[in-house]
């Protein structure tokens, strides 16, 4: 593997295992596991990454992934990802109104989820608008709400809904 794959390897599983919320946080552990590069490095394999700056509910940040990362295709085309950081953690409630639908989360999941849907592709969604708390999710015209649910349901729990 080369020294970047490694590097790229070892900054995903950080991220995604600790609720880190500075580069020099990241340089540190990097450096721990015998990684050494600049800010400059980092800061470019971050964008990379397509991380983001997510808040916590303490006030804090800190940087996460997008779950693309672990997205998988499907046989029929779409793709689903690894939702377990939703689970009980991000995502709260679904309703529609229209052509509308409004997720709620936690706070500062709502980009991370509203990627997610994005990254579907699915016919069915026009696209999403995140906020810290909440996605709305355009529907196109002729779209059942019990259809949206049933994507949705590809990423998120979405079990029931108003």
């Amino acid at each position: 593997m080369s020294r970047k794959n490694d590097r790229i390897e070892h900054l995903i599983e950080i991220i995604k295992n600790n609720n880190v919320g500075s580069q020099e946080e990241i340089l540190r552990m990097l450096s721990e596991r015998g990684i050494f590069v600049t800010q400059a490095t980092l800061s470019r394999d971050l964008k990379m990454l397509k991380t983001t700056k997510v808040p916590l509910d303490h006030g804090a940040y800190a940087y996460m992934l997008p779950d693309a990362s672990t997205a998988r295709v499907t046989s029929g085309g779409r793709r689903t990802a690894d939702f377990s950081r939703h689970v009980g953690n991000g995502f709260i409630s679904l309703e529609f109104s229209g052509n509308i639908g409004i997720m709620l989360t936690r706070n500062g999941y709502a980009s991370g989820i509203a990627y997610d849907i994005d990254m579907l592709n699915a016919p069915e969604i026009a696209g999403t608008i995140a906020g810290a708390n909440t996605v709305f999710i355009a529907l196109r015209e002729g779209v059942s709400h019990e259809k949206a649910a049933e994507v949705l349901s590809l990423i998120l729990p979405v079990n029931n809904f108003h």
